[in-house]
């Protein structure tokens, strides 16, 4: 989750002000680059706990641990709550999962470069406290009661709200991890076509990263429970935006559903006023009742944007959000797999000719069950596994042709070959560590702790 943006602090004129935000992130083609976020669950090596966020072995001694890595530290009230390096950065989710923001980059060699480097940092300084940490899509052992909370007026605001819209948005904040790419467009006609792709074929990506079938320490029923967990978190800021698919779909429909979506809070001089489920549209007419007489800053509008969760999200550019997080080689394999589908002009059109006839009860139907399906899943005389190896077939090809080359000169389709193994098997990584839970590891999640972490 987001922290305080870093947009001007410029007054909003009006409604055009808003369009203009979002399209205003368009460029041209060279300039499209890959930014990818990966999450992930800190816990002790003696006990498997997660840490809390004070003391010696602490999430706030670890953030402080890699400033020796170049890492300027960012504050609220005085504690160490973020980190920021060359237009990365690190941050905690609201239980302490770390997450690093990468920077906009070129290409995905660049990736999973940074993706190495970070981890590297993260050892180097986690290990002498006796931390590890696990890429996975759900917190397999332990309770939401027994997780920590990291002292942000963001998740405080967000904890005590939870509740009155869901059932499960508390083990949203506090049991899960993704991994994401934020990905650009070119015009206002690309952003629809991408943004259509993308959430056609999102429930693709959650079958195929599959990783989240445990819950405190026993099998929960789903391959992918992180992904079922937001069809029961917030209605009002969640899902599949049907809109999207509509005739004149574009910004002005996008920011116009934004502004349905309920506030969470004004951030003004370092503190988070409570405005949960306050609108918007009120705050442009001076009329929000948390903050009344004051009109929003570009700010407002950009730190809102942050607190809609859809399977794709627009502001700037679009987050692919369907993954459960994963080991190192997935957290590559995402971004890949995604701009190997909209970042080349056949492979979109390919990927586009693979849903576009998808009905809106086909659509629903696939995010509903890929959760505990996953590539199992029926879909018209076929599965979803069917719909994965085209998907990866037209990525891979996607790839080829961008043709950006590593020093050994391989393509970034490389980075797709995990997912390959899983499609040719048949089986999600939730499914391989279900067959070691019931086998080699006697009914036990303990070992996934040392075989899966970083």
């Amino acid at each position: 989750m987001s922290g305080p943006s870093h947009v001007k602090e410029v007054a909003i004129e009006g409604r055009a002000d808003l369009v203009e935000f979002l399209s205003s992130g368009a460029r041209p083609r060279e300039d499209w680059k890959i930014g990818t976020e990966h999450e992930k669950f800190g816990f002790r090596n003696d006990d498997l706990r997660p840490p809390t966020f004070d003391g010696d072995r602490g999430i706030e001694a670890l953030l402080k641990g890699l400033t020796r890595f170049g890492w300027q530290p960012v504050e609220e009230h005085g504690r160490v709550i973020a980190l920021t390096r060359d237009q990365a950065s690190v941050s905690l989710e609201p239980a302490g999962q770390l997450e690093l923001s990468g920077a906009p980059l070129e290409n995905l060699h660049q990736t999973c470069s940074e993706t190495s480097s970070h981890l590297k940092e993260v050892r180097a300084v986690a290990e002498p406290m006796g931390l590890g940490f696990l890429g996975m899509g759900f917190q397999p052992k332990w309770r939401r009661d027994e997780m920590p909370w990291m002292p942000k007026g963001r998740y405080k605001i967000m904890r005590e709200y939870m509740p009155k819209v869901g059932s499960l948005g508390l083990d949203m904040m506090t049991r899960t991890s993704t991994v994401q790419v934020n990905l650009d467009v070119g015009s206002e006609a690309d952003m629809v076509k991408k943004f259509r792709v993308s959430l056609a074929l999102q429930p693709i990506a959650t079958a195929l990263f599959a990783d989240s079938p445990f819950t405190e320490g026993k099998p929960n029923g789903y391959l992918s429970y992180r992904s079922h967990i937001w069809t029961d978190t917030d209605a009002g800021r969640t899902g599949l935006l049907d809109f999207v698919f509509e005739d004149g779909f574009g910004y002005e429909r996008y920011v116009d559903y934004l502004l349905d979506v309920p506030m969470y809070f004004v951030y003004r001089d370092g503190e988070y006023i409570d405005a949960s489920g306050q609108s918007f549209r009120d705050y442009l007419d001076g009329k929000l009742p948390a903050y009344p007489g004051h009109r929003p800053l570009l700010r407002d509008w950009a730190d809102h944007s942050t607190t809609a969760f859809p399977e794709v999200r627009l502001k700037k550019y679009l987050e692919m959000r369907g993954a459960d997080s994963g080991p190192w080689n997935r957290i590559c394999a995402l971004p890949a797999f995604w701009i190997g589908l909209l970042y080349d002009d056949a492979a979109l059109d390919a990927a586009w000719d693979l849903v576009k006839d998808f009905t809106l009860e086909e659509r629903h139907a696939l995010r509903d069950g890929v959760p505990r399906q996953a590539l199992k899943l029926p879909f018209r005389g076929g599965t979803v596994l069917d719909l994965a190896r085209k998907a990866l077939e037209i990525s891979a090809h996607g790839l080829a042709r961008r043709a950006r080359l590593n020093r050994n000169g391989a393509d970034e389709s490389i980075y797709l070959d995990p997912m390959m193994e899983f499609a040719e098997a048949g089986i999600t990584p939730a499914e391989r560590k279900l067959e070691l839970f019931h086998g080699a590891w006697g009914g036990s999640v303990d070992p996934v702790f040392t075989e899966f972490a970083y």
